[in-house]
């Protein structure tokens, strides 16, 4: 059986920690990352404006300039569990608990959490794990899923997202 694949590649500077890896990996750092998100259909489109495409790779873009650039370029990915790190940034905050309560209640009910942290002014991304390749790989994928389905009007499916955390190293996501 044949099938389609089309793949878009996205690339964007964010930092993060894994606060319990045994190695530097737990200090704060940041990477230039390299997301690929790939989608198929054994049958491409046989009229309209996606005639001949599997999924145009504009529509593919937009969607992941909203769930992965717009929310974490030069922004900062934690696990909503990084109590140390998350504690000194509310520390800007005039009610630091209480913003730290809402966080923890965004990322429990939609799976990650969007905010501007008070002590730097800078973009913050939480996640329910720690933002490891793979833990984002699963994350994005799962994100952009719905929304491929959605703009393809069912014809693609999301079949894997790839993130690329150096040159040399890469999770793959497939459910």
């Amino acid at each position: 059986m044949s099938s389609f694949t089309v793949t878009r590649r996205l690339e964007i500077d964010a930092a993060h920690r894994i606060p319990d890896h045994g190695s530097r990996c737990r200090h704060l750092h940041g990477h230039r990352y390299v997301v690929e998100a790939a989608c198929g259909n054994p049958d491409l489109h046989e009229s309209g404006e996606e005639r001949g495409m599997v999924l145009d790779f504009g529509f593919l873009k937009e969607e992941m300039l909203a769930v992965i650039d717009a929310p974490c370029d030069h922004g900062l990915l934690l696990s909503v569990d990084d109590q140390t790190l998350l504690e000194m940034l509310a520390g800007g905050s005039e009610q630091p608990a209480e913003w730290l309560a809402g966080l923890r209640q965004a990322v429990a009910a939609n799976g990650f959490a969007e905010a501007c942290d008070p002590s730097l002014g800078g973009k913050l991304y939480l996640l329910p794990g720690p933002p490891t390749a793979e833990v984002l790989a699963r994350h994005w994928f799962q994100r952009l899923a719905p929304r491929v389905q959605q703009r393809s009007q069912g014809h693609a499916d999301l079949l894997e997202v790839t993130v690329w955390e150096t040159p040399n190293c890469w999770a793959r996501y497939r459910p």
